[in-house]
């Protein structure tokens, strides 16, 4: 600063918000991308979620005393990499993503339902999108890199205005200039660039920015021809750096930092030349002015996070509290929260100051695309930020049209809690565009009967864009680790692209291994678990393993192929593999040539189709085990070979680049042929569609992978569809559901697994949710349809083979009521594990059709003949909160409730059906079992004794107590175990009081006597200035055992006073007993005990009793909480 003039931000003071203002609870995530990961309007937050392709929204302010709901957004099949609102409409979203597309969002008003599609979707791009930023003065122009490209969009057109001249490198920043005339990019390849877009592709200026090409970043300030850019230098020390455009060959001023791994993320607020500088995995932010006249970096402050910063965002500040002095609100973004951070100018009087806030640039466009394009530099219209001049002109965009609200959008959103599933977690769907790739359909939205509803305005937007695929909101789940098979030694993961890897049935799977002999470990699916160290017992085939099947109809016989040509058959004892087999059930010869595929027919027991390099496809009777047709006409490698669904034809893909489909039984010629993919890396073909339609998966010409649809009947025709997907080396390997048209797409050496819904007319490919792994697979295969959980809506369940272990994959799909049977999502399947005939009577001509079954379990009903019932309201009638009670009609209202709940004294408890902590996902209730491990009052053993669990009889009960005499003032009082341990007089009469064992309130004593011994009841006490929740109550007169469980409805689990904080089920720290075994220290009042958790407690010495009693122990013991 010159010594002249001190700046009126020196006294900036940086106060964090408290706790009561955090968005907690939340899911956040962050990717390896450019972004930010959060961006904030004047309105909305939006916010990468833990789940790929998903995005938190949740309200700017909250309205009243309401908690802000965080609702989330499924945008995109994979990781959403860069997000940014529009600067002139608070709810239009742009988001980037790795699935190579952008796309724009219409966000409702708070209480209505989010979008299910885009508004607008550009691309694809040849890479994955990393940045996008909206022009500062024109509204529908936008720029957005991928990869070393940078386009301008018309978004209105969706087509790019230019595209700039490519960079040597990934492009990690594309930032306007305030006034709209310059692109700014900072590159990997540690070039800063000055475009004029409209002017020329290529670069106006380029300078070298920072020594060293990690992570930087750009910000253009206040005037036009100065920015800031934060990178690393050649001592990978973090710097930033202050660039004037006119003198572009050094840097204004320049600050180095430190040597923190995390990339600066430059938040520059362009009216005060306030700078943060926020670094990812850190827990401060650093605020700095920037004075490009002087020029320096002036520090400011520094503010200090409770949590690592994941992601931040500067608030627009047309939304700061200007009366209060607010000159900056940063968003910290957090693993479980959102923290306010606000910058604060500390004034005397409580006005408003001009020279803090001056004008703004408001939110009314000064151009559309096209004149801007033409050239015009017509400027935003400023606005002044005093509350008097408020409210400011408001814009609505027209690239994507507002909602059209429903009819029932002037009554607030109830849901009814019941229906919702806690398992799933989305208050939104999780949806996605039919893919960009394939031409929108207008025809009308495919329906569902799954009981999640659509507004009309989502609708209207179907109706636009297309129909969107019911499994849209598909989600994979690995499942529990006791479902896997670990320690897996000496895999082999060099089979041949055209086989899958691996192999699996209902019962078991083959894996071969890399030792010589081309050995095949066989494992058990039903003995999930560690496997041993030592060697497995295996099948000894003799030749290196090329590709290996099961037989649908015999779960026992395993065919394998190896490159001696040969197919061996072997017999698995239905017990298991016990020893090492060496010699195989039958052997059959004929190719001359290693071999390729094997593929079994689906309907037509002991027929098997094979490859081979000899150039020919050999049908074999496996009865006979002989050789029975010969296909030819491949002129090169045949890449993969199918049936189709009724055993008819069979059909090829081969290195030559063309489809064949074969008739087998008619002629040794193909019936049909066409070119297929171009490139000739690899292919598979599946039958899809009813047989309809032939699905190819390969490459084209650029490498890159990508999908062919063909309709079976007219190959020569070509492809109905195609769909480019992404770069990768691995070929792309489909398996096929039938039953819902599903096609899970996924490659050896792959994270992520794509899923497309497959129809035979347009759009042909509709986009579902993928599943994304944290490591690469090594083979991913498809289970047959028996195996799913219907009952958790199951659609599918895979096998997913990794380096050293096997785990299952479940995809599911989230329903509302799946209490009920969804009989849209499980038609009746195909028997896959019975023949429909034999090879005899196939290869004499005969067809048949596969029988089917239903999926229903028993006891469930279809949702389609479900009752639709009116959603109930959840807000009690007025009549209730207005009715005067008085104490004793709540009291016995609450006794007459629970004990209608409690019933038949000697019907089965709730808790009495769980065993240890396992915990049911559906939580009604909790119960509280309190293990006692000493007698009470008698003195601790010495140390080397354990502790120990004595029967505790009536009469040494009493005594434990200090019961030896009734109550002088209440005879017929009762003890209750308090679960928030707190500590009283026994009743409002006598002195006597005990720290775990506590009296209840007088009316419980005058329950009838049989409830008594049943120690299950509830109530609500608060004698001592608390508010204590006591449970399960005895006559000291019964004989009690040593374990104590005590059931509390949810509704009573926890309760609360106006001058209270809520109790939950864990116990305080009460009167010197100390937490052993690694327990936690004492809790909070706020807190509780969750399902699944224990406590454990022991009393360092005696405790008194009450007055004139003799000193007694504390009893050790545990208090588990289990949800019933």
């Amino acid at each position: 600063m010159s010594r002249f003039k001190m700046s009126k931000f020196r006294h900036t003071e940086s106060r964090p918000s408290r706790r009561e203002a955090w968005i907690s609870d939340i899911r956040a995530g962050t990717t390896a991308s450019c972004g930010s990961h959060i961006k904030s309007s004047c309105h909305l937050i939006a916010f990468n979620s833990d789940r790929p392709g998903v995005l938190g929204i949740v309200p700017l302010e909250s309205q009243g005393k309401d908690k802000r709901q965080v609702t989330y957004l499924g945008c995109h099949s994979d990781l959403v990499t860069d997000l940014d609102f529009s600067p002139f409409d608070d709810f239009l979203l742009a988001t980037g993503s790795a699935d190579r597309t952008v796309k724009l969002w219409r966000l409702p008003a708070s209480g209505q339902a989010l979008p299910s599609v885009p508004g607008l979707v550009l691309g694809p791009e040849p890479v994955q999108v990393e940045v996008l930023h909206f022009h500062p003065t024109a509204d529908g122009v936008m720029a957005s890199a991928a990869g070393t490209a940078v386009k301008v969009w018309d978004v209105a057109k969706q087509q790019a205005l230019t595209e700039l001249a490519a960079h040597g490198d990934l492009v990690q920043a594309a930032v306007w200039s305030r006034d709209g005339a310059l692109l700014g990019t900072i590159c990997k390849d540690k070039q800063l660039r000055i475009f004029d877009p409209r002017a020329k592709p290529g670069a106006s200026q380029s300078t070298e920015a920072h020594k060293n090409g990690k992570d930087g970043r750009l910000a253009w300030m206040g005037i036009q021809e100065h920015l800031v850019s934060t990178g690393f230098n050649q001592m990978r020390e973090r710097e930033v750096k202050v660039w004037d455009t006119r003198h572009f060959s050094s840097a204004l001023a320049s600050l180095t930092l430190d040597t923190s791994p995390g990339s600066l993320m430059p938040l520059l607020d362009p009216d005060s030349g306030l700078l943060i500088l926020a670094g990812k995995g850190e827990s401060r932010l650093s605020c700095y002015e920037v004075l490009p006249q002087q020029p320096a970096l002036s520090p400011v402050t520094q503010c200090l996070l409770e949590s690592v910063l994941r992601g931040a965002a500067l608030v627009p500040r047309r939304a700061l509290a200007i009366m209060n002095c607010e000159v900056l609100r940063v968003l910290q973004l957090s693993n479980t929260a959102i923290v306010p951070v606000s910058y604060h100018v500390p004034r005397k009087a409580v006005e408003f100051h001009e020279d803090l806030f001056p004008d703004t640039a408001g939110c009314v466009p000064a151009s559309d695309p096209h004149a801007w394009w033409a050239g015009s530099n017509q400027q935003v219209q400023k606005v002044s930020l005093h509350p008097a001049h408020r409210p400011h002109p408001s814009f609505t965009s027209c690239l994507v049209p507002p909602m059209e609200p429903s009819p029932d959008a002037a009554q607030p959103a109830e849901t009814p809690v019941g229906d919702m599933d806690p398992s799933e977690g989305f208050s939104s769907p999780l949806s996605s565009l039919a893919s960009p790739s394939t031409p929108s359909s207008l025809g009308p939205s495919l329906s569902s009967t799954s009981g999640i509803g659509t507004s009309p305005s989502q609708r209207s937007l179907q109706s636009l864009l297309g129909p969107s695929s019911k499994f849209r909101h598909a989600q994979g789940t690995v499942l529990h680790r006791d479902s896997h098979i670990t320690n897996l030694k000496g895999l082999n993961l060099t089979t041949p692209g055209e086989s899958d890897g691996f192999c699996a049935n209902r019962l078991r799977v083959a894996v071969p291994l890399l030792s010589s002999g081309g050995q095949v470990a066989v494992l058990e699916l039903q003995k999930p678990g560690r496997l041993p160290d030592t060697a497995l017992p295996t099948l000894q085939n003799g030749a290196a393993v090329t590709d290996l099947a099961w037989d649908p109809f015999d779960p026992y016989r395993l065919a394998v192929g190896g490159e001696d040509a040969r197919i061996r058959l072997w017999r698995v004892p239905p017990e298991g593999l016990k020893e090492v087999l060496t010699t195989p059930e039958a052997v059959l010869t004929g190719h001359t040539e290693k071999i390729y595929s094997l593929r079994f027919h689906p309907l037509a027991a002991d027929l098997l189709a094979s490859s081979s390099y000899d150039l020919t496809i050999r049908i074999w009777d496996l009865q006979a085990r002989a050789e029975q047709l010969r296909l030819q006409g491949h002129r090169d490698q045949i890449f993969s070979l199918a049936w189709s669904p009724s055993g008819q034809h069979l059909a090829t893909v081969c290195k030559d680049g063309y489809l064949r489909v074969y008739e087998p039984r008619g002629g040794p010629e193909p019936l049909q042929e066409a070119p297929g993919p171009e490139g000739a890396r690899g292919a598979r073909v599946v039958w899809v569609c009813d047989g309809q339609c032939l699905l190819v998966s390969g490459f084209d010409s650029r490498s890159e992978r990508q999908l062919l649809l063909y309709p079976a009947e007219a190959l020569a025709g070509g492809p109905l569809a195609v769909l480019g997907l992404d770069v990768a080396p691995s070929t792309l390997l489909p398996s096929y559901d039938p039953d819902t048209s599903l096609v899970l797409l996924t490659g050896k050496g792959d994270t992520r697994v794509f899923l497309y819904e497959l129809l035979p007319e347009a759009p042909f490919f509709l986009e579902c949710n993928s599943f994304t792994s944290t490591d690469p697979h090594k083979g991913f295969i498809l289970l047959p349809k028996t195996e799913c959980d219907v009952r958790e809506v199951e659609f599918a369940r895979c096998l997913r083979l990794r380096q050293t272990s096997l785990e299952p994959v479940a995809f599911r799909l989230p329903r509302v009521r799946k209490e009920f049977f969804q009989d849209d999502v499980f038609p009746d399947t195909v028997v896959s594990w019975e023949p429909v005939l034999n090879a005899k009577a196939w290869l004499g001509g005969a067809n048949g059709q596969p029988r089917l079954i239903s999926l229903q379990p028993p006891g469930m009903s279809p949702v389609s003949q479900a009752p639709r019932e009116a959603p109930a309201r959840r807000v009690p009638s007025s009549a209730i909160y207005l009715e005067e009670k008085s104490d004793q009609q709540k009291k016995e209202e609450l006794l007459n409730a629970m004990v209608a709940k409690l019933g038949n004294r000697e019907d089965p408890l709730p808790q009495d059906s769980f065993e240890g902590l396992a915990c049911p996902p559906a939580t009604s209730s909790l119960t509280c079992r309190c293990h006692l491990l000493e007698a009470p009052g008698v003195p601790p053993p010495p140390p080397p004794n354990p502790p120990h669990t004595p029967h505790i009889s009536p009469f040494n009960w009493k005594m434990a107590l200090g019961l030896g005499t009734p109550c002088p003032k209440s005879p017929g009082f009762l003890w209750a175990l308090g679960t928030s341990m707190a500590s009283g007089p026994c009743c409002n009469s006598c002195g006597l009081s005990a720290p775990l064992l506590s009296m209840g309130l007088a009316a419980f004593s005058q329950l009838p006597a049989s409830m008594w011994s049943q120690g299950h009841e509830s109530g609500v006490g608060r004698e001592w200035g608390v508010c204590s929740t006591f449970l399960g109550w005895s006559q000291p007169e019964l004989t009690l055992p040593s374990t104590f469980s005590h059931y509390v409805p949810c509704h009573l689990a926890c309760c609360s006073t106006s001058s209270q904080e809520p109790w939950g089920l864990a116990p305080a720290r009460p009167f010197g007993a100390a937490p052993v075994s690694g327990a936690r220290d004492q809790l909070p009042s706020s807190s509780g005990l969750k399902p699944g958790e224990r406590e454990h407690y022991r009393a360092d010495g005696p405790i008194k009793g009450g007055e004139g009693e003799p000193l007694r122990y504390w009893p050790e013991y545990t208090l588990d909480v289990f949800s019933n």
